[in-house]
């Protein structure tokens, strides 16, 4: 695939080379697998296991250079080659009455603070003082069973993500459900997905005058925003623990009108958009360990954040594969963190660098990787609730503050859902 798209992108070195680009485009995947090391002790752990062989040993200055020759282009179509939802119909927690189950919703990367970056991405605003870092938003249409990126845009964080939104649309279409939150409540963008087939499932401010066209049985409604008719669903969710209750109301609209799917099953399927905050959790947290972007200039921040989506969807189509052929385990027991170290341990050990032929090799679906997630698969997932945290404090007493709740503990729950009629 990676000479795929350098033959496609026209990035092929045109001399030999101690690096080629087809090795360069492996130091940028490698990178995203070693984001706490700079790239010089990136290629060190990509040799490690090449004892007996000549392999070069380049400079800095020679892997930066050789990173600006291949530039953004090849990283961009592997991109293209990889995204997708990577299930097949009987995985389990993938469609929902025949749809596949989507969300859509943005995030924040942190980029090096150098005055080439300077002159695209802006350090964030706030009370304090704002933060040290430019900033870059990354916005993602993500299969929610599977948590593997559909597709995704990225660019300044002075553009808003219903903006960006609709360079996701063209990845939009009939079959799906799209779960959203209030940010992308907008009329021209809900207009712009209803074009393209695709279903909603939004939530709404509860302050929102919809005005109400014709009610439903089951207490909903439809409504209309600009010329989509949608249904509108309003629900208590109370969450019960063991130290009382807290209880919030919903809004959701939907361009599900057929009433044969009740509202609660409605309601109870938006909970499953916050796969997309847990798959920027393993983009953020479990590969990159909350650390910001190397590159020191905006091409470097373009080709590092493609880099770091591919090899994030490679190892979900990985731990994808692995369950494919076995329909009993639910994708959400994979564990992301042995998928990643299991790769990482593959890349320093050199393993089936030197293979046999394409011909005389045999396919293995599940591979290594696979088969270390199949062996330490994560409990069923239960039903718990943790304290809510600041994510990025700007303020020393507000990360103590968050420090305190993060001390404390999960607790099981009993959530309940009760559906409030519209007034006739």
């Amino acid at each position: 695939m990676v000479d795929a798209v350098l033959a496609e992108t026209g990035t092929l070195q045109r001399r030999v080379r101690d690096l080629p680009s087809r090795v360069v485009v492996y130091l940028l995947l490698a990178g995203a697998l070693f984001a706490e090391h700079g790239y010089g002790q990136v290629w060190a752990r990509m040799i490690a296991g090449l004892d007996g062989l000549v392999v070069a040993v380049p400079t800095p200055g020679a892997l930066a250079q050789a990173r600006r020759r291949i530039g953004v282009a090849p990283l961009r179509a592997l991109f293209d080659l990889l995204r997708g939802p990577a299930a097949g119909l009987a995985t389990k927690g993938v469609f929902w009455r025949g749809r596949l189950v989507t969300a859509i919703d943005g995030t924040i990367l942190g980029c090096a603070d150098t005055p080439a970056n300077l002159q695209v991405y802006q350090r964030g605003g706030g009370y304090q003082g704002g933060t040290g870092y430019p900033l870059a938003r990354v916005l993602a249409l993500v299969a929610c069973g599977t948590r593997t990126i559909i597709d995704a845009t990225f660019g300044t964080d002075r553009i808003g993500e219903t903006t960006y939104a609709h360079d996701l649309l063209g990845a939009l279409r009939r079959g799906m459900i799209v779960l959203a939150d209030r940010n992308f409540a907008a009329q021209a963008w809900l207009t712009a997905v209803a074009d393209t087939g695709a279903d909603l499932l939004v939530r709404v401010k509860i302050g929102r005058r919809l005005p109400v066209y014709r009610h439903l049985g089951d207490g909903t409604y439809v409504s209309r925003i600009g010329p989509v008719e949608v249904r509108v669903i309003t629900a208590t969710i109370t969450v019960t623990t063991d130290t009382g209750r807290r209880g919030e109301v919903y809004r959701l609209v939907t361009t599900i009108l057929d009433p044969a799917c009740p509202p609660r099953e409605l309601v109870t399927l938006y909970h499953e958009r916050w796969e997309i905050e847990t798959a920027y959790f393993e983009l953020k947290s479990t590969i990159l360990g909350g650390r910001v972007l190397r590159a020191r200039t905006p091409n470097g921040v373009d080709q590092e954040i493609y880099a770091l989506l591919v090899t994030y969807q490679a190892l979900r189509v990985a731990i994808s594969d692995a369950t494919l052929a076995r329909p009993d385990i639910d994708p959400d027991r994979a564990s992301f963190t042995v998928a990643l170290n299991a790769a990482r341990d593959q890349l320093v050990t050199a393993m089936s660098v030197i293979t046999a032929t394409a011909l005389d090799a045999a396919v293995d679906l599940v591979g290594t990787i696979g088969r270390q997630v199949l062996n330490e698969l994560m409990p069923a997932r239960r039903s718990r609730t943790n304290p809510r945290v600041v994510k990025r404090a700007i303020s020393v007493y507000a990360a103590n503050t968050a420090r305190g709740r993060a001390r404390a503990p999960s607790r099981r729950t009993t959530i309940t859902i009760d559906t409030i009629s519209a007034a006739p």
